[in-house]
């Protein structure tokens, strides 16, 4: 099995910056994708930001130009700048991983991590 866990989340002014982690463990051969996750209340969850194997990044159109993910596949972690923060942002904030959990043919599994609270104050 795979374990996620994110951190780095709290409470900021409109205009501040956080910077979220998440790490895997478990067993994992490959990381195709990494992504960031978030939901508001009162909303569906959606899709923030993802990088692949390939560093090839997708963002929200939300926040683009504000935040950035990165990814380092020798450390099993992805990371989210977010900076110019805006109340919209608040939301609890999952990190996603599709792997393949062993070498040869193998399925890609997603896997979750359990979440960390952002809330952006006017």
């Amino acid at each position: 099995q795979v374990q996620l866990v994110e951190s780095g989340g709290g409470l900021v002014q409109a205009g501040g910056s956080l910077r979220l982690s998440c790490a895997a463990s478990g067993t994992i051969f490959s990381i195709r994708v990494m992504a960031w996750y978030r939901q508001a209340p009162g909303e569906q969850r959606e899709l923030v930001a993802s990088v692949t194997s390939g560093d090839r990044t997708n963002y929200a159109d939300s926040v683009k130009g504000r935040f950035t993910i990165s990814g380092d596949n020798a450390k099993k972690m992805v990371y989210l700048q977010m900076n110019s923060l805006k109340p919209e942002d608040t939301a609890v904030y999952f990190c996603n991983f599709h792997v393949q959990t062993r070498n040869g043919y193998s399925p890609t599994y997603s896997y979750w991590g359990q979440g960390t609270q952002v809330t952006v104050s006017s």
